[in-house]
């Protein structure tokens, strides 16, 4: 032990008793609280289970609180039932079984608000265990890895026990408490517990490339734990002065401080500073932390409150979840009837992340479980889960399949947009399910199969020989309504030029086969401006083939106020790309006589095309092949 800890060993010896003398204070139904997950003291508890062994009728039914135990929880096995009744706040996997069997308890509630219970003395705490750093010279211990309601419970609690351990760092921020509040300490050295980071598999680092299309240079992060939120982190490497404001310390973030994509540059609270509530890592994250002066750990009623968190400028919080139905609620905390996990802090931040200016929230999950047996999309969730978030709390879904913004969505946009995000064997039955639901249309349209998977790979940016810069990816079933406010925002010329008929309507039935397509058989290209979550269509161009020609029929059509920005020839241009990738000899198009800025496209990429007037239109032949190819990009 340190030198410090012997000088205060002398002029305290009282606070140094043996075990035996220490726990003959805890009384029959006292509450005691142990640290949180990776903070948990193990030998203290050791010790105390040690000593109820030895004297099995020394206390009876005490209630034991934690967060969340990572390690072994002895009390909450079937044999301490006469001495510990176990009370969690999130359902850890040492207790699920014990929780689930009604052998133990647990309380759902934001973790926000746990200290204002303890504080009001609505959960009182007679007896904390806890572990700390050995004092420095002025007395002050740590409380490291955990401070979350550590804090408060140590300034409640009527008996404080504290496993003094040199390997528990000491972090700065509200972790310090002096020695004299400490009323029995008990020297141990041992390594922490650690929470080794989930190497992400490629479904979790495919929902990883998404999440970071969402994040932007100088975002502050709040994020979970597990596979998805560690591969979430791994594919941010490129991004700059990002902050942290989390609720959680993980690996992941702290290799992103090394890296430099952390800095904090630019947070509009706690500048300068990671700011978390408790860590789990290994040992490396641990002597990374130590005596760091740009991390600081607050209690979790400052990092969770509403109204910091709401406070801060372009915070994306990003927060995991077991299953998610086609309206928009979530599900984090169970599995239909069994108590899986908790509340947690997921909900603290993502509700209040809403009111943040630019604020983010970002939803992620698997599209499947056991082994892609079951689908964690679903019509509605399960019976008996609890709805963790509801359909107002999240703005983007996120899976290995892409990204759903359903923020200020109807049901059935939100619907439509899931599906489209869920793993294909299940998107026919979730069509079905929400067709009998009444979620979507009654004539929803469906390809299964290879043939209406979405080609991902075909998405681009260019820029016009304007200036223009635009987004050109292929339709999605999801994109009704996005067809359809472009189609109506259409003159009544150009939709009578697209259409060659006098047709003032784009109703549902016709708008399908805009949107749900063969993509082996037909292309439809949406050219787009604006982020996901503003995203406009101001032009779309189609070809659908003719197999035995091995040609295809092309058309376009580009938004009035867009016109002559060259978004016309350069949507034309990417079309040619693709039919000619699919092995296509040319195109043919039917363009009305009248419709000369469309004849200017094709005569630009196509000077050598061939035109036959048929009934007030040109016939249009374009071959691709040596000396016909486009003249444009």
């Amino acid at each position: 032990m340190t030198k410090a800890i012997e000088q205060w060993k002398a002029a305290h010896p009282g606070k140094f008793a043996p075990e035996s003398e220490i726990f003959k204070r805890i009384r029959r139904g006292d509450r005691v609280f142990i640290s949180t997950a990776c903070g948990e003291p193990q030998f203290l508890v050791d010790a105390l289970m040690r000593y109820v062994e030895a004297h099995p009728k020394a206390f009876a039914e005490a209630e034991v609180f934690q967060i969340w135990s990572l390690g072994l929880a002895p009390y909450a096995d079937e044999r301490f039932n006469y001495n510990f009744r176990h009370n969690s706040f999130f359902v850890g996997q040492s207790t699920r079984d014990a929780v689930n069997q009604g052998l133990a308890d647990y309380t759902p509630i934001f973790l926000s608000k746990v200290p204002p219970l303890i504080e009001s003395g609505r959960i009182p705490i007679d007896v904390a265990l806890i572990q700390v750093s050995p004092p420095d010279r002025s007395g002050f211990c740590s409380l490291g890895i955990s401070v979350d309601i550590t804090k408060i419970a140590i300034e409640k609690a009527q008996l404080v026990i504290a496993q003094v351990n040199p390997r528990m760092p000491r972090v700065h921020g509200d972790t310090f408490v002096h020695i004299d509040r400490l009323d029995y300490l008990i020297e141990h050295e041992e390594p922490l517990l650690e929470f080794a980071p989930i190497v992400p598999d490629e479904i979790a680092h495919q929902a990883g490339k998404y999440v970071a299309r969402i994040i932007q240079d100088g975002d502050t992060l709040q994020v979970g734990y597990g596979s998805m939120p560690n591969a979430i982190l791994a594919n941010i490497a490129d991004k700059k002065h990002l902050g942290v404001h989390s609720e959680l310390l993980s690996d992941s973030m702290v290799e992103l401080i090394r890296r430099g994509v952390i800095d904090n540059s630019l947070k509009t609270r706690d500048r300068g500073k990671t700011v978390a509530s408790f860590c789990m890592g290994t040992e490396k994250t641990y002597d990374f932390i130590h005596d760091n002066p740009a991390i600081a750990f607050r209690t979790i009623d400052y990092t969770n409150h509403p109204s910091v968190i709401s406070s801060i400028s372009n915070l994306t919080a990003i927060n995991a979840a077991l299953q998610v139905d086609l309206t928009g609620q979530a599900t984090a905390e169970s599995i239909g009837e069994t108590f899986f996990s908790g509340i947690g802090g997921s909900a603290d931040f993502m509700r209040a992340t809403t009111f943040a200016p630019g604020g983010k929230t970002v939803l992620v999950l698997r599209s499947t479980t056991k082994n892609d047996e079951v689908s964690r999309i679903v019509p509605f969730l399960d019976e008996g889960a609890g709805v963790t978030l509801n359909r107002g709390d999240v703005q983007y879904v996120v899976t290995e399949y892409g990204i759903a913004y359903i923020h200020g969505k109807n049901i059935r946009e939100r619907a439509m947009d899931l599906i489209g995000i869920a793993h294909p064997k299940f998107r026919p039955w979730l069509i079905e399910e929400a067709k009998r639901r009444h979620l979507i249309y009654k004539d929803q349209a469906f390809i299964p199969g290879k043939k209406g998977e979405y080609p991902e790979h075909l998405e681009t940016v260019r820029t016009t020989e304007k200036g223009v810069s635009i987004r050109l990816r292929p339709v999605k079933i999801s994109d009704d309504s996005l067809v359809k406010d472009f189609f109506y925002s259409l003159s009544d010329r150009s939709l009578q030029r697209r259409f060659m008929s006098m047709r003032m309507d784009i109703p549902h039935r016709l708008r399908q086969e805009f949107v749900v397509i063969d993509y082996t058989m037909e292309m439809v290209i949406l050219a787009c401006l604006g982020t996901q979550d503003r995203e406009k269509v101001v032009a779309i161009g189609q070809f659908i083939k003719d197999p035995a020609t091995h040609t295809a029929e092309v058309a376009f059509a580009v938004r009035d106020s867009f016109q002559n920005a060259g978004i016309g020839t350069e949507l034309l241009s990417y079309l040619t790309v693709l039919a000619k990738n699919e092995g296509l000899h040319g195109f043919t198009a039917d363009v009305l006589v009248e419709n000369r800025p469309m004849m200017r496209v094709f005569d630009k990429l196509f000077p050598d095309l061939e035109k036959k007037l048929e009934d007030g239109a040109f016939h249009l032949t374009m071959r691709f092949g040596e000396g016909n190819e486009p003249t444009g990009k």
